[in-house]
């Protein structure tokens, strides 16, 4: 089963550094006009699921010039969906089946937490969570196949080579019903699938939320739960990139109220020109998206685009602003994922730089997560580099 995000429009935001602006730091103004987002629809029956999104859109919309402020978001129905017609029988899963036939056997099966807490952890990745009773509600849901085993292996190389845009998965057991649960048939048998389902963002502790549902009289449940990430940078041609953990930069002070300052740190100093001569300084401005997988490569896109404008565009004194680097995160906001931002500067910063891990504001925690960092090699030279 296959289900198409195309948006009218792309949910994107975008703030721009004026002059003396000190916002650099995470615009919280800008992620507020985002809405709360819902949560994945896993359906419950198929075999497979999979979601394509609009990426050509999304990098169209990184590359606009005028950039929009906000446009509708594309959102998609949240919990789990049977998508069978009235007791309409469904595929036989491949895991056991706990005697009796109840939510609360199922839940306490103990080869469910062995196959979990023995399972390796695949090269190439974290183990973020080891044997929860909860799935993963992350960023970026690709779809999900059901599986004959219990094998993280396999998933991960369903991750790396099937599923584009794949940064994580998990892999759980689950309680499903033998039919789809109606009328005459509210409680049905169960049977035990074991799901990879495929991430386009972290899969952590924090995105495990999800304990289930009832589908009429069927209560669904997952156990042996356990997620992974990748820990891999992603590439990005013409980009040299770099981890930051779960911090991004944090630009000195004189960085940013002034173009000509030179910042400096006890380990190490940024490089690849100044700020610009019209006391914007470092950073130029800052976009979050919101649907489609985390891609970096939409951050670079939106570098280019900016260097094509600002070179077509100089300003009356001084040299045009140059897209030399960019630093990209999830953005968290009250533990839940709800895009990807990108923040644009016209110098390098190594990562010792990366300190910043969020801030709060109107009573509302925002976090940076799966952050990194990326020098433009091929940014335009000017004069003075």
């Amino acid at each position: 089963m296959k289900s198409t995000v195309v948006p009218l429009q792309a949910l994107l935001a975008f703030a721009v550094a004026g002059p003396l602006d000190r916002r650099q730091g995470i615009d919280t103004s800008m992620i507020l006009t985002i809405p709360s987002p819902t949560t994945a629809s896993i359906p419950v029956g198929p075999t497979s699921d999979s979601t394509t999104y609009n990426l050509s859109e999304a990098t169209d919309s990184a590359t606009e010039s005028p950039l929009p402020v906000v446009t509708e978001p594309t959102t998609t129905q949240g919990g789990i969906e049977a998508r069978q017609t009235a007791c309409q029988a469904n595929p036989t899963g491949a895991g056991p089946v706990p005697s009796p036939d109840t939510d609360s056997a199922f839940l306490a099966y103990a080869p469910f937490s062995t196959a979990a807490s023995q399972a390796p952890t695949p090269t190439g990745y974290n183990g973020t969570f080891v044997n929860l009773q909860t799935r993963a509600d992350a960023y970026g849901y690709l779809g999900f196949v059901t599986v004959t085993s219990y094998d993280t292996l396999g998933c991960a190389d369903q991750c790396d080579n099937v599923w584009r845009g794949c940064q994580g998965f998990n892999i759980y057991f689950e309680r499903d019903p033998v039919v789809a649960p109606a009328r005459g048939c509210r409680d049905p048998p169960s049977t035990t699938n074991i799901k990879c389902v495929f991430w386009g963002g972290d899969v952590t502790t924090e995105t495990a939320t999800s304990t289930g549902a009832y589908v009429a009289d069927f209560h669904v449940v997952v156990a042996g739960s356990n997620g992974y990430t990748r820990i891999t940078v992603p590439p990005v041609p013409g980009y040299d990139g770099e981890p930051t953990g779960n911090n991004t930069v944090n630009a000195p002070p004189g960085d940013v109220s002034s173009g000509t300052t030179t910042a400096t740190s006890p380990t190490s100093t940024p490089t690849g020109g100044g700020g610009g001569g019209d006391g914007r300084g470092t950073y130029i401005g800052s976009k979050i998206f919101t649907n489609t997988y985390f891609d970096p490569g939409l951050c670079a896109a939106a570098c280019d685009a900016q260097n094509q404008n600002n070179l077509a565009n100089p300003p009356a004194r001084g040299q045009p602003q140059i897209c030399r680097f960019f630093t990209t995160f999830l953005i968290y906001r009250n533990r839940q994922p709800i895009g990807q931002y990108c923040a644009l500067y016209t110098r390098y910063y190594p990562s010792s730089f990366a300190t910043n891990g969020g801030v709060r504001s109107g009573g509302a925690d925002f976090n940076v997560r799966h952050a990194f960092s990326y020098r433009n090699t091929r940014a335009p030279r000017m004069p003075g580099d």
